[in-house]
């Protein structure tokens, strides 16, 4: 630690000058210490810290920033991995022996002294000035002035080697101390060292000059040399001037090595387990690396014998096959969610405290759905992951106490799941929030927060987020049973089974083989026993050896099942011929309603009881779960159970034609007056078949797409309300007398055209632009009521002129304004603007009125980019998802059918096709953060996809469907949207968010642009013809005043160079003025012949650099 010795304040009285009294500057030379601090930051071996001096964070500051610049001055950084033999690191005195020198060090004089103890580490020089200042003969002030010297040391008189070089700089009256650590490198050991201390400034000679030094002392030092061996340790010595205090210290570390597969390899940046296509493991560990495999990670803590559990576990008593198949699936790529993908899981965690070994590992297990247990005398885990069935479980093989099953209401699950993480680039705890949308409108918001134990990935968490909330609502209930010893002996934890149960099924499914064959079972009780059968069905048998075989039926006669040896999937002979009196169980398929099927389960406990019964827990497990929860799948429930007595549903459901009161004529669409507006009613009526006497109906409806409202009705008949004009779908279901069980939906449509007229057309519409991305579009109030309440002006936009300018070609730039306005700020584009009104049941102007703009005075942007990706060659060759280039429209649009040519009649192919995204394929660099004008251009048009046409349908007239004609403009959308990065583009910039413009300043040195088509019909496609950018700066202009030959640095840098105007002050009448060294951030301007070298500039130019 070096120890500085501070100067006082100084000053004096000066003399001479009659204007004035002379000044002293102040003293500026200060104490100035170090802090030493050593941080014991893992167990080693470690891989190091994620990326250098860029990892380390003072007070939560990086100390290196991602350009390579340091936030902090003279910081020193040791590390050391946690090797057993590394070495110490020299922050740390053990003693320390010092002796005087007090000796002047004159320029040509060096002093030097001997360093004969060869232990000495390194040594202490330690300066002292009694003053440093100079005076002005003139006006008497004191000033600072500085001062040069040279340290050198040498070995075993081999020569001097410059090792310091500093200057001494600012103002002191009193004695300044500084110490300079120098540490010692003997080339042997024994070498006898010299420090030599030289003067570099020429030496005083006045009195008005203060600048002498001495060699106050030496001081040699003997460093603790404590290694920490297998510690990973990070060494800092800071200056301690720039805190307060010491400061708070983060690490970004890459952790502890852990022993992995031979053969594997591993990302440098994400720590993930990359195991080859195909790869089988020979059971033998490479060396020990950096991962974040949470299966590996727990292997290596639960062999260790330094910090682990090892000396308590030997690595034979571990079942390192399931490690390997958990960490198989745990580093498989899964989505991220944000466009990009990941390991399933990771684990990025640090334990500083100790904990139960218990609880420890089930922490760890956690982070990869697994749980532990002993089995066969060695510990396993079975991860909760894809399975096949693994054991059947019938009446036929558990006790006379059948299965008992237990659950919790849904009412009290968790709808909403607030998920906290690592977020790494907070520093600090972030949280993810998943919601099931349908619980909340079911149950209302009933809160869970959940810790994910050493999870740094927002996917990850939201990843565990949705298991939670599909555990907690689809895997509450627990089926519980005792079976026999044949039983005990195969199933363990993790397993997954099926279960046929009558009371649950309604009816017999399964039993114990009577006899077999290799590719028939003839089953036990003939009468009691259900075997109906249909197309894919399948049967399930237990083989001499403990697993299942699953095979299609092919017949089933008398008793005998006989089975597919087809070659297709599950058929052929048994493997094995089933043992007599083994289960089986029959999977009835193909039968409509009458399908029955086991239910499965995932095994979460098995305990013996006796010698011969084994009880088993089991929770409800459904296949689908894993892509539900990863891929966003929906569910698909099993049909377990046929007690389900279903009503026949209703007929001829249709909309009652009734004579409105006062009216003359019949009609569907009554009109009435609903607060002081008008409003229409239908009425919807059924029919009970004929033998039936129901009388309670369960009635779904909804209006578009919005979501389905759902009334129980006595009688056959209800009013919808202030019906809405467009698409009524509704379906009604017959109640049984029991009150729970429905029929199947009858379901029916109808469109409500709703009131009469459309809107008058909008009139003197006008634009006034008020900035350089703003406008008001101003326009006559709309005179109907139907408007000015509820309904909307509608605002549009075409880059063309108003003569090519098209309705149906236009976009979406604002939302929909009130219909009682006049106006709106809309962003300000060149083209043409169209509107029309529309009252507050949809009916729209007939026709849309146009206005077209010109941007005024284009001499005050300056373009620097315009992006025209239809011109690309080939075009729109940037970054595309759900979308393509088609020669035939010669746009980019959604993803066309590929099965439109078979009649399918989705005219898209993909389900998320209705949505697109385009990235611009240039990414703009400034090359320095500006404020920069993007304004959009956008030329996107409604088209029907193929086969989706009323005239493309190939079966009978009858039953063909799809669009007659025309498209909707609203039917389709391109929004456009903008993110910056103020770092280098080219390397690894963060970007902020993606943010909606049409118009606007935004700020960055990077930007890119991308465009997402949507479309709200499956039939209608949307075709970008066009998708473009202009990125402008604007003019400024920038005043100041130099001197002739001196460099003028603007305030703020231009894009380019600039046009620079010169106002000498005194040019005289032969002078002239040169400019050169003309840039963006500055020039030289040399004025020959002038009698004064000043002078003012106006710089004006394109663009502020911030």
């Amino acid at each position: 630690m070096t120890t500085i010795i501070g100067a006082g304040g100084g000053g004096g009285k000066g003399g001479g000058g009659s204007s004035r009294s002379p000044r002293t500057t102040p003293d500026s030379l200060d104490s100035r210490q170090y802090a030493n601090v050593i941080d014991l930051i893992s167990e080693g071996e470690i891989e190091g810290l994620a990326d250098g001096n860029k990892s380390i964070f003072l007070n939560d500051t990086q100390l290196e920033n991602a350009t390579g610049e340091f936030n902090f001055e003279d910081v020193t950084v040791y590390t050391r991995n946690g090797t057993q033999a590394q070495e110490f690191i020299p922050l740390t005195p053990g003693t320390e022996s010092g002796r005087p020198v007090d000796r002047p060090v004159v320029k040509l004089v060096p002093i030097v002294e001997s360093i004969t103890d060869d232990q000495v580490d390194a040594v202490r020089v330690t300066i002292s000035v009694p003053s440093l200042q100079r005076i002005n003969s003139s006006s008497g002030d004191t000033s600072g002035t500085s001062v040069r010297l040279k340290i050198f040391v040498q070995y075993a008189s081999s020569g001097f080697t410059e090792v310091i070089d500093d200057t001494i700089s600012g103002r002191t009256a009193d004695l300044y101390q500084k110490d300079y650590i120098v540490e010692l490198t003997r080339p042997n050991p024994t070498d006898n060292v010299d420090i030599k201390v030289e003067r570099i400034t020429d030496d005083s000679s006045s009195s008005l000059l203060a600048n002498a030094f001495r060699w106050s002392s030496i001081t040699e030092i003997k460093w603790a040399k404590l290694r920490y061996p297998n510690s990973a340790l990070v060494g800092l010595r800071v200056d301690a001037e720039q805190f307060s205090n010491i400061p708070s210290r983060k690490y970004l570390v890459k952790g502890i090595k852990v022993k992995i597969p031979n053969g594997v390899t591993v990302d440098s940046e994400t720590g993930r387990i990359i195991y080859p296509d195909n790869f089988v493991w020979d059971g033998t560990f490479a060396a020990a690396t950096w991962c974040a495999c949470p299966s590996w990670i727990l292997f290596d803590l639960l062999t260790n014998t330094r910090y682990g559990f090892g000396n308590h576990l030997d690595i034979a008593q571990l079942d390192k096959w399931a490690f390997f198949a958990a960490s198989k699936y745990s580093n498989a790529l899964v989505d991220d969610g944000f466009g990009g993908t990941e390991a399933r899981f990771s684990c990025n965690t640090t334990i500083q405290t100790a904990e139960e070994a218990f609880k420890l590992v089930n922490d760890l297990l956690s982070v990869m759905r697994c749980q532990g247990f002993w089995s066969a005398g060695s510990l396993t885990i079975a991860q909760d992951a894809p399975r096949d069935p693994a054991y059947l479980f019938t009446i036929a093989n558990v006790t006379e106490a059948g299965f008992s099953y237990s659950g919790s209401s849904l009412k009290g699950c968790p709808t909403v799941v607030v998920v906290s993480y690592l977020d790494l680039d907070l520093k600090d705890t972030a949280y993810e929030v998943v919601e099931d949308h349908a619980g909340i409108a079911k149950y209302g918001a009933v809160r869970k927060e959940f810790n994910a134990f050493a999870c740094t990935s927002r996917g990850q968490a939201a990843r565990i987020g949705k298991w939670v909330l599909y555990s907690e609502k689809n895997e509450g209930e627990v089926v519980s049973f005792v079976s026999s010893l044949d039983a005990g002996q195969v199933v363990r934890p993790g397993m997954i089974i099926q279960i046929a149960d009558p009371v649950i099924a309604g009816s017999r499914k399964a039993g114990r083989i009577k006899a077999a064959t290799s590719t028939t079972i003839t089953v036990d009780d003939t009468a009691a026993t259900d075997l109906a059968f249909g197309t894919g069905s399948k049967l399930h048998v237990i083989l001499p050896d403990g697993t299942t075989e699953t095979r299609l039926i092919d017949t089933i006669e008398s008793g005998v099942v006989t089975v597919k040896t087809t070659n297709e999937a599950f058929a052929g002979p048994f493997s094995a011929i089933p043992n007599v009196n083994s289960v089986w169980m029959l999977e009835s398929l193909g039968l409509g309603a009458n399908d029955i099927q086991p239910t499965t389960w995932r095994v979460l406990a098995v305990e013996e009881q006796d010698q011969m019964l084994y009880a088993i827990n089991a929770v409800a497990f459904n296949e689908g779960k894993y892509a539900f929860v990863e891929d966003g799948e929906e569910l698909q429930k099993r049909d377990t159970t046929n007690l389900d007595i279903i009503p026949e549903p209703p007929e001829d459901l249709e909309v009652l034609e009734t004579v409105p009161v006062g009216g003359t004529l019949p009609t569907r669409e009554v009109q009435f007056v609903l607060n002081g507006r008008v409003a229409i009613k239908i009425t919807w009526h059924w029919r009970v078949p004929s033998g039936q006497t129901t009388k309670k109906f369960r009635v779904r409806f909804r209006h578009e797409n919005d979501n389905f409202t759902e009334e129980i009705v006595q009688g056959t008949t209800l009013d919808i309300l202030d019906a809405k004009p467009g698409n009524y779908q509704i379906q009604v279901s017959a109640i049984s007398g029991s009150g729970i069980l429905f029929s199947r939906p009858t379901l029916a449509n109808y469109i409500v055209q709703g009131l009469g007229a459309p809107p008058a057309d909008i009139t003197d519409l006008s634009l006034a632009p008020t900035t350089d991305t703003l406008a008001i579009l101003s326009w006559d109030k709309v005179d109907e009521l139907d408007v000015q309440l509820g309904g909307r002006i509608i605002v549009r936009h075409d880059p063309r002129g108003l003569a090519a300018a098209e309705w149906n070609s236009s976009n979406r730039i604002v939302d929909g304004v009130s219909g009682a306005s006049t106006q709106k700020q809309v962003p300000l584009l060149a083209g043409t603007y169209f509107l029309k009104a529309e009252d507050f049941l949809g009916n729209r102007s007939v026709n849309a009125v146009g206005y077209e703009v010109a941007l005024p005075d284009p001499d005050a942007l300056l373009t620097v980019k315009t992006y025209a990706e239809h011109n690309l060659t080939p075009p729109f060759n940037g970054t595309a998802v759900n979308c393509a280039y088609s020669a035939t429209e010669t746009a980019l649009v959604l993803q066309p059918n590929l099965y439109a040519a078979v009649g399918y009649a989705d005219g898209l192919y993909f389900v998320d096709d209705t949505k697109a995204e385009y990235i611009f394929k240039d990414t703009f660099d400034f090359g320095g953060v500006y404020d920069t004008i993007i304004r959009r251009s956008i030329l996107s048009r409604p088209t029907v996809s193929t086969g989706t046409l009323f005239d493309d349908f190939p079966g009978l007239f009858d039953d063909a469907t799809g669009l007659f004609d025309a498209t909707s403009a609203d039917a389709v959308n391109a929004v456009t949207y903008v993110r910056t990065t103020d770092d280098d583009p080219s390397g690894s910039p963060t970007y902020g968010p993606w943010t909606e413009f049409v118009a606007g300043v935004f700020q960055g040195r990077g930007i890119q642009i991308k465009t997402e088509l949507t479309t709200t019909s499956p039939n209608i496609n949307v075709a970008a013809d066009q998708l473009g950018a202009t990125l402008q700066l604007r003019r400024r202009t920038e005043t100041g005043t130099g001197t002739s030959g001196n460099a003028v640095t603007f305030g703020n840098a231009f894009y380019q160079a600039p046009n620079v105007v010169i106002t000498p002050t005194d040019l005289g009448a032969d002078g002239f003025v040169t400019l050169s060294s003309e840039t963006a951030a500055g020039f030289t301007a040399t004025l020959t012949g002038a009698s004064n070298t000043g002078f003012s500039y106006t710089a004006t130019g394109f663009g502020r650099s911030l």
